[in-house]
C-alpha cells in the first residue's frame, strides 16, 4: 500500500504489464488525475459538445474541465465561437455554468462587454489611452466535425485531428447532426476515475449480464468472444453473424454509405475508431424493441436499415441512427468522479408525441448508463482496495482495453511522465 501511495507517476507507468490493467494509483491518485487532466484534456482533441448545442444566434453553453471553462456559443453572424470564460479585466468568470441566452457578453463584475466575436466594445473608467483591441477573449482552438464540437486548449493541437475528420465528414453528412435538436439530456456523476469510464465502454464482455435492454439491439459478439467457450450452435450462429456482416458492409458501402471499421488506437495522439455495426432485432435503432423511436428521420436519411454508426474518442463515444443519434461526452471532475453527460437527438422538425415517444427514444441507454455508472463505481472501489492488482485482459473481448492502456502509457510517456 506504502509503494503505490509513494511511488513516481513515471515508476507507476513503468510497472504496467501488457495485457493488464493498469495499476492502481493511475486509477485513483490525485496527482496522477491533475496529471491526466494536462495531458489528455489540455493537450489533446476533446469532444465538448455539438453545433446543436446552439442553435441560434445568441444561444451559449459553459462546459468546464478542470480548472478550464469555455464558452461554446453562436455569434450574431451565426458563426460557431469557442472562447475562454474569463474576463480579461481581472479574471472574472462571464457566465455560469449551463445554457444562457445572450445579445453581449457581460462581466457582472465590473461590466466590461464583448461582442459574441469576443472583441471588447466596453470597459469604463479604463482611461483615453486604454486599447480595447488588445483585450479581446481568448479563442479556443476549435474543429466543428459532422456537427461534433472538438477543442483543443494546446498551442500545438496534434494535426492527427485529420485522420478523424476524414473519416467522419463522409459519414455523418446523411445525420446532418449540425442542424438536428437535442430532445433529452443527463447528466450522470459516476463515482470513478475517468479511464474506468472508458474502458467500460470499450468492451461488451460485460453487456449480456448486466445490459438486457441494450442487448435487445446491440450484438455483444461484435467486440468479440471465445469460439471454444460457445457450443457448436451458438458457434454456428456467430460465424452466420459474421457471414452477414461482410455482405452488409459491402452492400451498405455500394450504395454510398462508409461503413467498414476505421481504427487510430496506437501510435497517434488522437485516438478513436469508427464502424458501423447491424443492429439487431427488428434493426432500425437502439431502442427497447429495436424499432424506430422516431418516424421523422434525422437530417437526409430515407432508411433505417443502415445500422448504428458507432463512434468513440477518449473522452465520448457516439451511436448514429437512421432516427435518433446518441451522443455522451466525459469530463473528469476528480480521480474518483465523473461526469458522463448523454444526449439524444432527433430531427430538427421532430415533434415530441407527433413524432416520437419521448421515453421509447431515451430508454435504453437511461438504463444502459445507470447499469455502467454501478459498475465504474465498483471497479473504482475495488482499485481502492489494498488486495487490487492489475488482471489480465481477455484476449477474446478486451483487446480495445490493452490498446487503450498502452495508449494512455504512451501518451503520458511522450508528455513527460
Amino acid at each position: 500500500m506504502l509503494n503505490r501511495l509513494s511511488s513516481t507517476i513515471s515508476a507507476l507507468l513503468d510497472s504496467r504489464s501488457e495485457g493488464h490493467s493498469l495499476p492502481a494509483g493511475l486509477y485513483v491518485r490525485e496527482d496522477v488525475f491533475e496529471a491526466d487532466i494536462d495531458v489528455f484534456f489540455h493537450k489533446h482533441w476533446i469532444c465538448v459538445g455539438l453545433d446543436c448545442d446552439v442553435p441560434e444566434a445568441g444561444d451559449a453553453t459553459v462546459v468546464d474541465i478542470g480548472k478550464t471553462s469555455l464558452i461554446l456559443l453562436r455569434d450574431d453572424d451565426g458563426e460557431i465561437r469557442v472562447l475562454h470564460n474569463v474576463c480579461r479585466h481581472r479574471g472574472s468568470r462571464l457566465l455560469n455554468p449551463g445554457k444562457t441566452i445572450v445579445s453581449k457578453l457581460v462581466c457582472p463584475y465590473h461590466t466590461w462587454t464583448y461582442e459574441l466575436t469576443g472583441e471588447l466594445s466596453y470597459a469604463p473608467h479604463m482611461g483615453k489611452e486604454f486599447d480595447k483591441d488588445c483585450h479581446s477573449l481568448k479563442p479556443v482552438t476549435f474543429k466543428s466535425i459532422g456537427g461534433l464540437i472538438y477543442v483543443c486548449l494546446s498551442d500545438n493541437p496534434p494535426e492527427d485531428i485529420a485522420g478523424l475528420e476524414q473519416a467522419m465528414v463522409e459519414r455523418l453528412a446523411p445525420y446532418d447532426i449540425r442542424n438536428a435538436k437535442i430532445a433529452h439530456q443527463t447528466d450522470v456523476i459516476e463515482d470513478g476515475n475517468w479511464k474506468l469510464t472508458m474502458e467500460n465502454n470499450r468492451e461488451c464482455y460485460h453487456c449480456s449480464a448486466n445490459h438486457p435492454e441494450l442487448c435487445v439491439s446491440f450484438v455483444d459478439l461484435d467486440f468479440g468472444f471465445d469460439p471454444e467457450t460457445l457450443s457448436p450452435e451458438d458457434r454456428e450462429q456467430a460465424e452466420e453473424h459474421f457471414r452477414m456482416y461482410e455482405e452488409r458492409t459491402q452492400a451498405w458501402e455500394a450504395d454510398g454509405f462508409p461503413s467498414a471499421a476505421v481504427e487510430q488506437l496506437a501510435d497517434c495522439a488522437t485516438n478513436f475508431r469508427t464502424q458501423r455495426l447491424i443492429i439487431s432485432g427488428a434493426g432500425e435503432s437502439q431502442t427497447h424493441d429495436a424499432t424506430a423511436a422516431s418516424s421523422k428521420l434525422l437530417g437526409q436519411m430515407t432508411r433505417k436499415d443502415l445500422g448504428d454508426t458507432h463512434l468513440w474518442g477518449h473522452n465520448s463515444w457516439n451511436h448514429f441512427m437512421g432516427d435518433h443519434a446518441v451522443v455522451a461526452t466525459v469530463i473528469p471532475l476528480s480521480a474518483g468522479k465523473t461526469l458522463v453527460r448523454t444526449k439524444w437527438l432527433v430531427h430538427k422538425d421532430a415533434v415530441e408525441g407527433v413524432d416520437y415517444d419521448l421515453d421509447k427514444l431515451t430508454d435504453v441507454w437511461v438504463a444502459t448508463t445507470d447499469q455502467d455508472a454501478d459498475l465504474v463505481a465498483r471497479s473504482h472501489a475495488g482499485a481502492l482496495d489494498p488486495a487490487y492488482q492489475p488482471g489480465p485482459y481477455s484476449r477474446f473481448s478486451e483487446t480495445n482495453l490493452d490498446k487503450f492502456a498502452s495508449w494512455y502509457i504512451d501518451r503520458m510517456r511522450a508528455h513527460g511522465y
